[in-house]
């Protein structure tokens, strides 16, 4: 029995090539001969297209193509709309798992105090603890550019500081009128 899809899932008028998301069903299955499967997980074996259109639609079910390039094509009997529901619930659930890694930013000037500084290594401290990473940048004005040994010096003293719970990712670099570094946790790299 053929059941009308809405929505993301219904059909299209240039249905003709079958990709690694689609699915042929019922009468869109071109192959003689199929290899079924039933909706108990039962090999029936190879039988004619008809007989297995047959099974199911006796079963008031979906035939459905799950491996179209087999030889022959192995079809399944089930109902497409809960398949179709099933594999999407899985794929958010997958995406919920990945983990996320999230970038803080610490900027800072030459010209920074001392106790701004313990602030900002504080902070950065923090940040590598809960497992994520840290870009330190030093904004350079005017003629500080041409000293950026005491930015690179800054960079340093912040690498020692959190040498304990993170590693310098990357060294200090200058990109333009700013220094960079950044800063990974321990955990990460020992991964």
């Amino acid at each position: 029995m053929r059941r009308r899809l809405r929505g993301p899932f219904a059909e299209s008028e240039r249905d003709t090539t079958i990709g690694a998301t689609e699915y042929r069903i019922n009468r869109e299955i071109r192959a003689r001969e199929v290899r079924l499967i039933t909706e108990d997980n039962e090999n029936i074996g190879v039988v004619p297209i008809q007989e297995a259109l047959e099974r199911a639609h006796q079963a008031d079910l979906d035939l459905v193509e799950v491996a179209p390039n087999a030889d022959p094509p192995v079809c399944r009997i089930m109902d497409f709309g809960k398949f179709l529901y099933a594999k999407a619930k899985k794929e958010r659930e997958a995406r919920k798992q990945q983990k996320q890694i999230e970038v803080k930013e610490i900027r800072l000037r030459p010209k920074t105090s001392d106790h701004h500084l313990e602030i900002k290594v504080r902070n950065a401290r923090r940040w590598l603890e809960n497992g994520m990473k840290v870009k330190v940048r030093i904004q350079f004005r005017a003629r500080e550019i041409t000293y950026p040994e005491i930015g690179r010096e800054i960079l340093d003293k912040i690498a020692e500081a959190v040498a304990d719970v993170g590693v310098v990712e990357q060294r200090p670099n200058m990109e333009g009128h700013t220094m960079l570094m950044v800063l990974s946790p321990l955990q990460e790299k020992k991964k």
